[in-house]
Parts: C-alpha cells; sequence; structure tokens
C-alpha cells in the first residue's frame, strides 16, 4: 500500500514538472533576417545563431543576440557593418525584453495559429527604446513558432552613416524574426 502511495505522489509531482515546463519555450537557433533597400544597393543579412526564451504563463519573451553572427553575401559588407556601422566591439549584442499584450493565459493555447502584440524594449548598438509589434504564434505538437516583423529607423539608434555611403543604405531597415522553440527542460 505504501509502495502504491510513493508511486502516485511521484506521478504526480512529474506531472507537476511537466506541466510547469509547458509553459516555458527555448531557442537557440533563431533566425533574424535585416533587409535594407537603398537606391544604390539592397543590403541583407541572416543570423540563425539567436536564443530566446518564451514564458507563455508570464506572456513574457526574452531575444539576446550577438551581432557579429550577422553573415553578408559579401565579406566587405559584413566587416564594414561590424566595424564601421554596428560597432560590434563596443555594441556586441542586442536584446527584446517584452510582454504580449492581454491578460489572458497564453499557457492555455491549443494547436493553431494565434496574433497577439508584442511590446517591450529593444537594444541595437548601446540605445535602448519601445517597440511594439504584431507576433504570429503557431502553437503545434507541443512546440510553438513565433513569427514577426519591424521596421528599425537607423538613425534612431545612433548608427551614423557617412555621407559618402548614403545612398547605398536605407534610413529604415525591415527586420524579419522567425523562432521555433522547444520546450524548455
Amino acid at each position: 500500500m505504501k509502495l502504491k502511495i510513493f508511486f502516485t505522489l511521484l506521478s504526480l509531482v512529474f506531472l507537476a514538472q511537466l506541466g510547469y515546463s509547458q509553459d516555458r519555450f527555448v531557442t537557440r537557433s533563431g533566425h533574424v533576417k535585416f533587409f535594407s533597400s537603398a537606391p544604390l544597393e539592397d543590403i541583407e543579412a541572416h543570423s540563425n545563431k539567436v536564443s530566446s526564451i518564451l514564458d507563455l504563463k508570464k506572456n513574457e519573451v526574452v531575444v539576446s543576440m550577438l551581432i557579429k553572427t550577422f553573415e553578408f553575401e559579401k565579406k566587405l559588407m559584413q566587416e564594414h557593418f561590424n566595424e564601421n556601422y554596428m560597432e560590434s566591439d563596443k555594441y556586441p549584442k542586442s536584446t527584446f525584453s517584452g510582454s504580449f499584450e492581454g491578460n489572458s493565459d497564453l499557457s492555455a493555447l491549443k494547436d493553431g495559429t494565434y496574433t497577439v502584440n508584442a511590446s517591450g524594449e529593444i537594444s541595437i548598438h548601446g540605445v535602448s527604446k519601445q517597440i511594439e509589434t504584431p507576433v504570429t504564434l503557431t502553437v503545434s505538437n507541443g512546440k510553438v513558432k513565433a513569427d514577426f516583423v519591424f521596421m528599425a529607423k537607423v538613425k534612431e539608434f545612433g548608427i551614423k552613416i557617412p555621407k559618402v555611403v548614403v545612398r547605398n543604405i536605407a534610413e529604415e531597415v525591415e527586420v524579419t524574426a522567425a523562432f521555433e522553440y522547444e520546450p524548455y527542460k
């Protein structure tokens, strides 16, 4: 009898832990792309090394990436981006910390696609500012996928563009992100 009670309690503890872990999701291979369309040249870069934690119980999300993980088609472009514009040695990281609007418990989401608004603080090039953007959450088989797009004005983040290349770099850059989260264990 005592053995049966022990296994019942052990099962309840295990299920409680399993339920708790289903509220938190993590990725270390999120994808962020930026695209700049200017009169003389389009510039595009990708990073597949973006980390993020998503807590559906608290409706919170945190994203962190190293700027040097962006890869360009042209190596010289990548070098100029890191040294001259983003000053990656001085400002190595970009972060976002925010929450999803509404007081509902997102952990109750069933398989399907949902649009929510994320708002919070983004930090790029040592400058932090508040942003808000729609996010598409797709829940499937215990995993969560998040996709969003927002526009970032280069000047607002203290990134200086020399006049000699001003026609090569857009004043506003499109940032696209896709994260595939696994349950946090």
